[in-house]
């Protein structure tokens, strides 16, 4: 017997076999054991959307189109070329975030709030501009916000 393995099955005394399975741990290497919750996911689908709708404005501001008028000069005055670079700025990393986030990456939740803000910021500058788009685009940068920097807090009862 020598140079033979010990068999991985175990017969007991009535002639029944039963072999030892390995159980696949739900657990593995950079996954986590939660699924995504349904505030991250919201998050980072908004986030895509808030994207995806800054990147079409940038574009829109670089083309010089005419959907963009100022009636008087104010203080964050920018040329629009500027305003559509800023824009399709702002909307690619909020498109990076937001895929970070759905991936549940360490760095998605942080960078994403950091970036929301941005964008928050650079809308309420934006608004003499386009009053129509920038303060929607305020109320999805705040819902964005909301749903990032949350607190889950777990109870024992279920509920």
């Amino acid at each position: 017997m020598a140079g033979f393995a010990r068999p991985s099955c175990v017969a007991d005394h009535v002639r029944e076999v039963m072999c030892m399975t390995a159980i696949r741990d739900k657990t593995q290497r950079g996954q986590s054991s939660t699924p995504l919750s349904g505030a991250s996911l919201a998050a980072g689908g908004t986030m895509l959307l808030s994207g995806a709708f800054s990147i079409i404005m940038g574009v829109s501001g670089v083309a010089r189109d005419r959907l963009f008028a100022t009636s008087s000069p104010y203080t964050y005055w920018f040329d629009l070329t500027a305003w559509g670079v800023i824009h399709l700025v702002v909307g690619v990393v909020l498109l990076i975030a937001g895929l970070g986030v759905l991936a549940e990456k360490s760095w998605g939740r942080g960078a994403g709030a950091a970036v929301t803000a941005i964008s928050l910021i650079t809308q309420f500058m934006f608004v003499p501009h386009y009053p129509a788009w920038a303060i929607p685009m305020m109320t999805l940068d705040l819902l964005i916000l909301f749903a990032l920097t949350r607190f889950h807090i777990e109870t024992s009862g279920g509920r």
